[in-house]
Parts: C-alpha cells; structure tokens; sequence
C-alpha cells in the first residue's frame, strides 16, 4: 500500500462534543491506529495555536500536527517553526481599533494566554477558551511579532475595521472573531515537502469553515456528515458523522485500512 499523508481537524471532525467536554470514538482511534500499522503518515491540522494545541496533540496520540492556522508544523514532536502575522497590518489594525472603540486582545508570542489593555474583552465574550490576561499598558508596538489578534464586537459591526479587509480571519463566536492564518494547506505543503512526499497521496479530513482552505484540487479530501455545507460541496467524498464513525468508515471506502 502506497504511503498517504494524512491530516484530521479536530473539533467536529475527530473530537465530539466541545472543548472541555470532548471524546473522541473508538472506532476513530481503531482508524489511526490501523492506518500508523499501514505505514500512513497521520498528523492534525489545527487552527489553534502550538501552545493551545500541543496537549491535544498528545491527548490524542499525535506526533505530528499542523498548527497556527496553517503557520506552524510540529514533526515527531519537533516544533520547526511558526510564522506571525503581518506585523505593520496588525498594527494599523489595532490602531483603527483605538480610534473606532472596538475592543481588542493579542496573542505577540507562543502562550496559552492573551493579553488585553483592560478588563472589556471578558466582560464582552465572558470566553474562557483561553486566559485574557489583562496588562494595563498594553503596547503593541512593545512586542516584536503578533500571532493573533482577538476583535470583540457583534457581526454587523465587524465590516466597519477597513484594516481588517487585509488580514486572515474568520468568526466562531457571535461575541468576537479571530484574526490569525487560515491557510491550512500551507503547513500542509510544508509536511509533505519536508518529508520529500507528494501532494497527490494528502488526504485531509474536515467539517468546518476553517477546513475550506485545505479542500483543494491537488488531493483528496474528506468531508463529515456532520460539515458544512460549503465544505461538502468541495469534498471529494463525504463520509457519515463524526460521532456514527464516519472516520472510519472513510478509511475503510478510501482503502487506507
């Protein structure tokens, strides 16, 4: 059996449920263990940052992981780097942001938390998906690369940031969106080109908007039954929920165990 290069999203796609309260299936663990015995290369691919992903990554048995939205790769528990965002665009961001009174927060190193000028940002989101720290003297301009920026406000007020129009980014809740990478093909490629592979034997798995980018022409993927319906549309195959084993059953129609 010719070696795949296989990259599994995490929440909706390999994990049930929502963060804190998440399980992953038997038959999904049955899946990646049968395709590490077939020689397959498996990893995740992941919006989330090194530091917010890494205890999933081994929670779940990986040692491989896209992460950062597409921005960083770890191989074989090895972090090879990870790229910032624009930093002259995240600056003028957070400056329209002062000048208009959005609220915002910033993710400038590698951390399991971010920091916000003032207490808003909380008691706007009341999210506790990671740590706001608060640092009364926020200065952006004090740090040297930014990862992610954080924006509070509702969905009718987000196209009023004209510099947000030159940065990724993308919305999971009502209260805030994320401005970070959303390009996972890229850490994809990078895998693959690091370990001399082809793109055509990729085969990703996923179920959200933020899995668009890795659906792509140059190799197979896989959408739950669960997806969106966009991400469906570019699937190259369809499988059943993540939580009726659709992983496995997936697997099992594409041959890779």
């Amino acid at each position: 059996m010719k070696k795949k290069y296989i990259f599994f999203d995490i929440d909706g796609t390999l994990a049930v449920g929502v963060p804190g309260k998440q399980y992953v299936p038997d038959s999904a663990k049955e899946a990646i263990a049968r395709l590490r015995e077939n020689g397959h290369f498996v990893a995740i691919a992941t919006g989330r940052s090194y530091a917010m992903a890494y205890e999933h990554m081994v929670e779940l048995g990986f040692e491989n992981m896209v992460h950062d939205g597409g921005n960083g790769i770890t191989i074989d528990n090895k972090l090879l780097g990870i790229t910032p965002l624009d930093y002259d665009k995240c600056i003028e961001l957070i400056e329209e942001c002062k000048r208009k009174d959005f609220i915002w927060a910033m993710s400038p190193d590698n951390a399991t938390r971010r920091l916000a000028p003032d207490e808003r940002f909380y008691q706007f989101t009341q999210d506790t998906y990671m740590k706001t720290e608060v640092k009364p003297d926020l200065n952006p301009l004090d740090y040297d690369k930014i990862y992610k920026l954080y924006i509070a406000c509702n969905r009718d007020e987000e196209m009023r940031l004209d510099a947000l129009k030159g940065l990724p980014w993308c919305r999971f809740h009502d209260e805030y969106l994320f401005v970070e990478p959303i390009d996972k093909s890229v850490g994809i490629k990078a895998i693959v080109d690091h370990l001399g592979g082809d793109y055509k034997d990729v085969v990703v798995f996923g179920d959200e908007v933020n899995d668009l980018s890795m659906f792509i022409d140059e190799w197979t993927s896989v959408a739950m039954g669960n997806a969106i319906e966009e991400l469906k549309a570019k699937a190259s195959y369809i499988t059943d929920d993540n939580d009726k084993d659709g992983i496995y059953k997936a697997c099992r129609h594409l041959r890779l165990i």
